[in-house]
């Protein structure tokens, strides 16, 4: 019993023994979470702890990944949340496979050769110790297969066990066509999952995205340091089309190949960002050899329940406790370098988020209309493993679920006035979103980087693609105070400094005031949501809508 709750009684106890008179009896409290429950002291601890050296950066499958599953689960039993796993446990084991990619791998084509990690990293969809592709590489523009766009960058030819050369996002939107491909927003055809399934059923052997620091949105540093260490898959199923060889190159690196087939890739790419663009045979091999040391395990999301009155549907929210892990230090870094991928924003911040709504849910005075869900992910940062395996095995039916709110990230830097869902734009939520941040005094910003997909990159996505509305918190931008300006520069710096770096560690300065503004409206809007007569719809035309939608 927690001591708010002890406190009343030890009152009454006192009173009746002096004689004294109870105080009268207050209103009752109205209906909803307990947002007083969500605090910066108790956040603030399970960041700290979550992104602690001791959990070795929380990779799936490690001993610090079981540890932080562990504690997750812990936390869960002690607010009163109920198991929602597998056999009366907080565990759902998701299958996966572990490779290790030996730092000898090579590429080369005639007169020259790429190095690992300064030129190309690379990893494998097929788990033999060693991998060898050796065939013609083939430009393929953007890569993309999009019927309803009247957009085919394989058309007129065969790339089955050949090498295809790929750019980085969608082909960009023209005067003569504004809203080509989502316009400045990124489509899911410009992530590079999805470029590696598309040469994947397209036939191809082997496939490499050609990095830039625009198209990508981030650094090379972050591929070297995402792609590098141990990589996470899903066992395929059988049949399935893979890569035998996936591979990232530098823009420089890539410069250079296409040159040495006689070709320039400037002038290529300026070909193919144009309707009617045909690949391009570059008359030229490559051949890369990858050794691996793989192997089968598991790793749990980790899930709780707090029952609603209708307990058949719910809502749920989703967050990622997975991060990197240990990876070793880049040849030639100096002794002493950091080699922890702690996670403390990405996504300690969002896990502990999560935690504090858990406890305003379960001290509600009354129980939600429908109940609420909280799965912790894993293996997120491997392509959203862990979400698309629930999505597949869902706790209850996916036709019962009726929203998802998801939290990558929480803001550490301070009160703002506005507050950014990714897809409110997208379903009967954000109306609802935008009448609870008015009570507030608050607003629903834009997604401030649309051209990074966001939308497309994190848990609610495998959701969404079953059709659950969904919404996912990203980074606000109207900070309050005199310091405002200095806090979006600070924002805007992650992501060229800490995303995917060992820097990405907790900092006694970080200022969870704002990140609990925030949470306190994500309880709000989920018990709202929770309430409704009916369940929540995609609007007409968007991509998702007519998943649910009845034939």
């Amino acid at each position: 019993m927690t001591l708010r709750l002890l406190a009343p009684i030890a009152l009454s106890l006192c009173l009746a023994a002096c004689g004294g008179t109870p105080p009268p009896i207050e209103a009752p409290v109205p209906s909803g979470p307990a947002e007083e429950e969500i605090q910066v002291g108790p956040l603030t601890a399970h960041v700290r702890m979550l992104s602690h050296d001791l959990f070795e950066g929380r990779a799936p499958a490690t001993r610090g990944g079981d540890l932080a599953a562990e504690y997750l689960a812990t936390q869960l039993a002690v607010l009163g949340v109920e198991p929602a796993g597998d056999e009366g446990t907080y565990f759902q084991q998701v299958p996966i496979i572990e490779s290790l990619v030996d730092r000898s791998f090579t590429m080369s084509v005639p007169g020259a050769s790429y190095r690992y990690s300064t030129d190309v990293v690379a990893f494998s969809g097929v788990e033999d110790a060693r991998v060898h592709v050796q065939g013609e590489v083939v430009f393929v523009g953007h890569g993309v297969v999009a019927p309803e766009e009247n957009w085919n960058d394989y058309a007129g030819v065969d790339v089955k066990g050949k090498w295809v050369l790929i750019m980085v996002n969608d082909p960009p939107a023209t005067a003569e066509e504004p809203d080509l491909f989502g316009g400045k927003a990124l489509t899911y055809y410009g992530r590079w999952t999805y470029k590696y399934e598309e040469a994947a059923r397209q036939g191809a052997a082997g496939a490499i995205l050609i990095h830039t620091d625009e198209s990508a949105t981030y650094p090379w540093q972050v591929v070297q340091s995402s792609w590098s260490g141990a990589q996470f898959s899903v066992p395929p199923a059988p049949g399935a089309p893979a890569l035998r060889i996936k591979a990232w190159m530098s823009d420089a690196a890539a410069i250079d190949l296409v040159k040495r087939a006689g070709r320039d890739l400037n002038a290529l790419r300026a070909a193919a960002v144009q309707r009617g663009f045909t690949p391009v045979r570059l008359g030229m091999p490559v051949a890369a050899t990858l050794t691996q040391r793989t192997s089968r395990k598991t790793s749990p999301n980790v899930i709780g329940r707090v029952r609603g009155v209708n307990e058949a549907q719910a809502v749920v929210f989703t967050s990622h406790y997975d991060h990197f892990g240990m990876r070793p230090a880049a040849p030639g870094a100096p002794a002493g370098t950091d080699t922890i991928y702690n996670g403390a924003y990405d996504n300690a911040s969002g896990v502990a988020g999560l935690l504090q709504i858990a406890s305003a849910m379960v001290r509600a005075t009354e129980r939600p209309a429908r109940s609420m869900y909280f799965v912790f992910t894993t293996a997120e940062e491997a392509g959203l493993l862990g979400a698309e395996y629930w999505a597949a095995h869902p706790s209850l039916p996916m036709d019962q679920v009726v929203a998802n709110i998801n939290v990558d990230g929480l803001n550490y830097l301070g009160p703002t006035r506005d507050l950014t869902l990714l897809g409110a734009g997208r379903s009967s939520l954000g109306p609802m979103a935008e009448a609870l941040a008015a009570e507030r005094e608050r607003v629903i910003g834009a997604d401030q980087h649309p051209e990074r997909g966001y939308f497309f990159r994190s848990d609610h996505f495998p959701l969404a693609k079953a059709g659950v509305p969904a919404l996912s918190i990203s980074e606000p931008r109207e900070f309050l105070g005199p310091n405002a300006e200095a806090l979006r520069e600070r924002q805007q710096a992650y992501n060229t400094t800490h995303y995917h770096q060992p820097s990405d560690e907790y900092d006694p300065s970080w200022d969870f005031s704002g990140g609990v503004n925030d949470l306190r409206f994500l309880a709000q809007l989920a018990w709202r949501i929770a309430a409704l007569p009916d369940v929540p719809t995609y609007n007409d035309g968007d991509q998702f809508a007519q998943v649910r939608r009845q034939p």
